[in-house]
């Protein structure tokens, strides 16, 4: 059985949770692979509101095996919080399991981070100083501290204190912050692991052995494809790949095995944090859709709004090799008017610029294109088919298909999975 992936192609808070959680429900295996508690996934069932930040989206389902992987960068602390959040509300975490290989953030991660985002001042990436960034470095640095060492009492004390003094100094010395207490964080983190041990097992394996036993996997994607620290709005980027290629590295598991791999993307576009952002506006419109969509993002940061952008879509069907987009929050648009949808950029010399640049120098002066589509009035959120849509509404699908050179599979017009319709 190959492997399904859900992904992100826009910035983030496309409304991946419900997508996730309707292909979750056939799943036998679900994967989170890549970031950490700096994203996370908002589930609607009924009156009921779930939010995710490290757990994956599969727990929902009692018999479906949820896995962290190696991608992953976890803070104990958050992940153990979320554990007791769900099981206080009835929800087995038993079949959890995290790959040994993942990364530890520890407290100095989060220190320098909240320090280094300090001192860009104006030139603040926007980080939500979760301590992402430091961790992933350190595991470029070969010198991160890993779930395999967490559960191990005399490694974690060993390499806390090795690697803790390193960070102490650049904490006191380039940064004029307070030095940590290793001792303390090292008795506080091997209790974290006598915890967590239970759930550790080698990912890859259970992934490539339910590949075998032709179990049906999903992966979950966290953030969007504009946020891949390869691909994306460098620097104003999250430090994992958030692309589909990151599934495959952040799994442990051959790229030849994924399928199906689909993009979710908004009726609208937003973005959290610092960047570009060409479709952008701010006027009665722009609250209307923030209010209506709910934008804020799980990290609780107020969300940019901006009409829907096809040039960086076209660009997360490419760099994912997208097969199919899933496009939510169409009700928004109720009552609005005229929708605008981003085609192209137009250069200050006049040019015309049909693609995503790989250098944000190159978007200095640009202005969007834009076509203009006829709007809606009518409630929509009721629809229980593709063909009960408003002739406006499927003209508007069609085109964005078209825009964006991808089949739209799914259509949202509402917050919960009933609202989702199949094409």
């Amino acid at each position: 059985m190959a492997i399904n992936a859900v992904i992100g192609a826009q910035w983030g808070d496309e409304g991946k949770g419900k997508i996730i959680d309707i292909l979750s429900s056939d799943a036998d295996v679900v994967v989170r692979a890549q970031g950490g508690n700096n994203a996370g996934h908002t589930i609607t069932r009924g009156e009921e509101i779930y939010k995710f930040r490290l757990m994956p989206s599969g727990i929902l389902c009692k018999d479906t095996l949820c896995l962290i992987g190696n991608g992953v960068v976890l803070d104990p602390r958050y992940l153990l919080k979320e554990i007791k959040y769900l099981e206080k509300r009835g929800i087995d975490c038993g079949n959890l399991r995290i790959d040994p290989r993942a990364h530890v953030i520890m407290p100095w991660h989060i220190e320098i981070d909240t320090l280094a985002e300090a001192l860009r001042g104006d030139n603040k990436i926007g980080t939500t100083r979760r301590g992402i960034g430091p961790c992933y470095m350190d595991k470029a640095d070969r010198s991160g501290i890993r779930i395999y060492d967490l559960i191990h009492p005399d490694l974690c004390r060993q390499k806390t204190l090795r690697s803790g003094i390193a960070k102490n100094r650049m904490i006191s010395r380039y940064y004029e912050g307070e030095e940590l207490n290793l001792r303390a964080i090292a008795d506080e983190y091997i209790e974290y692991g006598k915890e967590l041990k239970k759930y550790v097992a080698d990912i890859s394996v259970l992934i490539y052995d339910a590949v075998k036993d032709e179990k049906n996997i999903l992966f979950e994607g966290a953030q969007g494809s504009l946020l891949d620290i390869d691909t994306g709005t460098y620097p104003y980027v999250t430090s994992s790949s958030t692309v589909a290629g990151g599934f495959s590295t952040g799994g442990g598991i051959g790229p030849v095995l994924f399928e199906n791999v689909v993009g979710v993307a908004k009726a609208y576009t937003t973005r959290v944090g610092e960047g570009p952002f060409p479709t952008e506006f701010s006027n009665e419109i722009a609250e209307i859709l923030c209010k209506r969509g709910c934008e804020t993002g799980i990290a609780g940061r107020s969300c940019r709004v901006g009409w829907f952008d096809s040039v960086i879509v076209r660009h997360a069907v490419r760099v994912n090799g997208l097969t199919s987009l899933a496009f939510n929050k169409l009700d928004t648009f109720r009552d609005i008017g005229r929708i605008k949808v981003c085609t192209a950029y137009r250069k200050p010399d006049g040019t015309i610029m049909n693609n995503f640049p790989p250098a944000l120098e190159e978007l200095d002066g640009c202005t969007p294109v834009y076509t203009e589509f006829e709007g809606f009035y009518e409630d929509i959120t009721g629809c229980e088919s593709y063909d009960a849509l408003p002739s406006a509404c499927k003209n508007y699908i069609e085109s964005l298909e078209e825009l964006c050179g991808c089949r739209i599979s799914m259509v949202g017009v509402g917050p919960e999975r009933r609202q989702t319709l199949m094409r």
